[in-house]
Formats: structure tokens, C-alpha cells, sequence
């Protein structure tokens, strides 16, 4: 399960603000935050399915996706992560890409995926689920978003308390006139483990187990092996096409770090 909080559009000098913890297997190989072989592709990469959580593009694009919370799962599913390299890859607009995966959605486990670009100003949220309605489209709006394991900006308690502190950080910086500190946040905000009331579960698998994934950080002894956030990831993108990928992640059961930083090629200031 993994959890993203983020500002679209909505801050004088960011286009984007995220914050995305990772939880996977500890012992699933992955790939920390890099360029990938073509070049124009940023991110971290899934050594088991060849996809990715969260990735952008130098030409504007950005995709980030999380499972959703189901007891019941395809043995046999496509592998979700190709979503947003898929949309990275291509040459069509967030909602180009989301309608075309409208007859598809059957064809994956639950999964949410956002769908932006940053030279159109354009967001797309998509989600397969429930089970058998339509998948949804939906075009996400400027301010702060939370998406976890349901539909976005459910009210979740880790998504209410993580959107609450997210914001009051932002406008503590902003009444300050500092710049944001993503290592700040990240400790203060992204490696929480305060867990969810029991009567505030989503009832939809074992009270245990959905105990131990309500915090916003997440780390559980399972006969599989350690589950958990594996990485913590910053994303910022400044009004001028400045890109900053800050990451935190886990490599032989050490905590390392990750910095990428370019710029999108032949964005328009307006």
C-alpha cells in the first residue's frame, strides 16, 4: 500500500508539491530514483515487473499510481505499474491516455493512477474500482490531495491527518517566506506510525492487518517478510520547470538518500 499528499496549481512558486511513501515487500528487488534507459524517463522502477509507482518525463508528463485495498485480487492480472510508463511514453494528453484505459480496466487489479502535465496545466485522476461499475475519470482540480488505498481524497484517518499537517506546513513557509524543505517534511510528515482507531477501519480485510497499514508510515512482520514504506519520495516542480526528485530509501536494510534534479525542456511561462 503506499500514500501520496500533494498541491497542484495552487502555490505562487510550485506547479507541484508531493510527498509519496512506497510500501512494498522489503525483499522485492527495486531500483531507487534514476534516469532511466531512454534518457527521458525519471524515477523509480519495480525490478519485478519492470514498472514504476511514480515517474516523470523531461517533456512535462508525471504519472504516480497506488493499489487499492481489496480482499479479493486477478491471480493472473496485468502488471499495474506499466500504467504510468505507458503514459510517460506516449504522446497523448492526461485525458487521451485515461479514456483510452477505459476498456481495459477489467483487465488489472484496483489501482489508482493520476495523470499530469505540467505544460497544459492538466490533471487526471483514473481508478478501476469498485468492481464492476465503469472505471472513473475524473479531472483533478487545483489544492491539496490525498490518495492511498481508496478513491481520491477519501477520508481515510492517515489521509485526513497527513492532508491537515501538510497544509499547515505549506503555510508555515509561505508566511515565512521560506523556501519548502522537503527533508522537514518528510521526517515530520511521512514517517508518522500513529495508527487509526479500530471503529474507524474500512472493514474490507482483517481488522489486524488493516491496523497495522493505517499509519502513514508502515512496517510489519509478515510470514513473507518485512511490509512496509521502503521509500519516501519528494517530488517538487517549480513554476519555471524545475524539477526535484529528493528520495529516501531502503538498500540492505540501510536508509540511503537520492537526489535527481532537472529541468522541463521548452515550458511556456504564462
Amino acid at each position: 500500500m503506499c500514500i501520496v499528499v500533494f498541491i497542484w496549481e495552487a502555490d505562487s512558486r510550485y506547479s507541484l508539491v508531493l510527498l509519496l511513501n512506497r510500501d512494498e515487500y522489503h525483499n522485492r528487488p527495486t531500483k531507487e530514483v534514476h534516469w532511466w534507459e531512454d534518457g527521458e524517463i525519471v524515477g523509480g522502477k519495480d525490478e519485478v515487473g519492470g514498472g514504476t509507482w511514480l515517474a516523470s518525463s523531461t517533456n512535462g508528463k508525471l504519472a504516480f499510481l497506488t493499489n487499492v485495498l481489496e480482499l479479493h485480487t486477478l491471480p493472473h492480472a496485468k502488471t499495474r505499474g506499466d500504467l504510468p510508463v505507458r503514459f510517460l511514453q506516449s504522446n497523448k494528453s492526461p485525458m487521451e491516455f485515461a479514456k483510452e484505459l477505459v476498456n481495459e480496466g477489467n483487465e488489472y487489479n484496483g489501482f489508482n493512477l493520476i495523470l499530469a502535465d505540467i505544460k497544459t496545466k492538466k490533471m487526471v485522476y483514473v481508478t478501476n474500482r469498485p468492481k464492476g461499475e465503469p472505471t472513473t475519470i475524473q479531472e483533478v482540480q487545483p489544492g491539496i490531495h490525498v490518495l492511498s488505498n481508496a478513491k481520491l481524497d477519501s477520508p481515510w484517518p492517515k489521509a485526513q491527518r497527513l492532508k491537515l499537517n501538510f497544509k499547515k506546513m505549506l503555510d508555515v513557509y509561505e508566511v515565512n517566506d521560506e523556501k519548502i524543505c522537503v527533508k522537514e517534511m518528510i521526517e515530520k510528515l511521512m514517517r508518522d506510525t500513529t495508527k487509526a482507531d479500530k471503529s474507524k477501519l474500512p472493514c474490507i480485510c482483517s481488522t489486524d492487518w488493516e491496523l497495522e497499514l493505517s499509519s502513514i508510515f508502515v512496517e510489519v512482520d509478515t510470514p513473507l517478510g518485512c511490509y512496509g514504506t521502503r521509500s519516501t519520495t519528494a517530488l517538487t516542480i517549480e513554476v519555471g520547470g524545475k524539477v526535484s526528485f529528493y528520495e529516501l530509501y531502503l538498500e540492505n536494510n540501510m536508509w540511503k538518500e537520492q537526489i535527481v534534479n532537472y529541468r522541463i525542456e521548452k515550458l511556456q511561462m504564462q
